[in-house]
């Protein structure tokens, strides 16, 4: 007995199918009998196994009756790659896990065969792919938010870089990123919250207190622009741009003092 149908599958796949449309487990485990019994395959992959199904719906009683016939646990999904017993850790049913481990050989990557080896190891995995498709977005903003600096959309480049560090706020770059797109825009206070906070994460970056001495510069606070590019200097002394920025602001600053001290001698004459 092993018709297959193009939607569900085989009549075994069918039977525990039909849990999700309110039959209960009972009433799918008398048919899941009657099919076996009946010369049901219950190792066919088309593209999953019983097994893998039953532990799909958590069916504790018909997994338990299927491996008692002789299903065959170690089969893998042939969609995702998993198999019966890390589909139950995955889901959270530690009961399911319980029923599989004795009947299922050791998986290599698996590092403590064990129910609590096996359910450290799915959850660890399962955050490894989450923390995957969290980096995978973020690069994908990260390159919008060049891409609209390269056409000077600076303002839809704030944007992009914002909705990055919503997914990576630790990332350093994205600061720095998003610092430069506040000053040309004239955010000035804005870039300076960004350039700490990218001095904050990477220390040792030189990039971090050169973006805090253009908001400075921005912000006519030539004193501690100066400083802080003096402590850019220290960390990359062979950069031109620092050096030139460095004096830049240094120019500004006696500038400035010339300009004071200008107007305190028209005063007292």
């Amino acid at each position: 007995m092993q018709m297959v149908s193009q939607v569900s599958g085989t009549p075994l796949i069918m039977a525990l199918d039909s849990t999700k449309h309110g039959v209960s487990e009972s009433d799918t485990l008398n048919c899941v009998k009657l099919l076996v019994k009946a010369g049901a395959d219950m190792n066919s992959a088309n593209p999953k196994t019983p097994l893998v199904v039953a532990a799909m719906y958590g069916l504790a009683d018909c997994i338990k009756y299927l491996l008692e016939a002789g299903a065959n646990p170690n089969i893998p999904d042939k969609q995702c790659g998993t198999t019966p017993i890390e589909i139950a850790a995955d889901s959270g049913r530690r009961e399911l896990v319980e029923i599989l481990f004795p009947f299922t050989k050791p998986i290599q990557c698996v590092p403590s065969w064990s129910v609590d080896g096996i359910i450290t190891h799915v959850k660890s995995k399962h955050l490894k792919d989450k923390d995957k498709v969290g980096q995978d977005k973020k690069a994908e903003l990260k390159s919008l938010g060049a891409k609209a600096v390269e056409e000077k959309d600076y303002a839809g480049a704030s944007k992009f870089y914002s909705e990055a560090i919503k997914v990576d706020p630790e990332d350093a770059t994205l600061y720095s990123n998003r610092g430069l797109c506040h000053l040309r825009i004239g955010e000035a206070h804005d870039a300076l919250v960004d350039a700490n906070a990218c001095i904050r994460l990477r220390p040792d970056w030189p990039k971090g207190y050169w973006r805090k001495g253009a908001a400075l510069t921005a912000l006519k606070d030539h004193k501690e622009a100066c400083d802080t590019y003096m402590a850019a200097m220290k960390l990359d002394p062979a950069s031109q741009e620092i050096h030139e920025a460095f004096w830049d602001a240094v120019a500004a600053m006696k500038e400035e003092l010339d300009a004071e001290q200008s107007g305190s001698s028209s005063e007292s004459d």
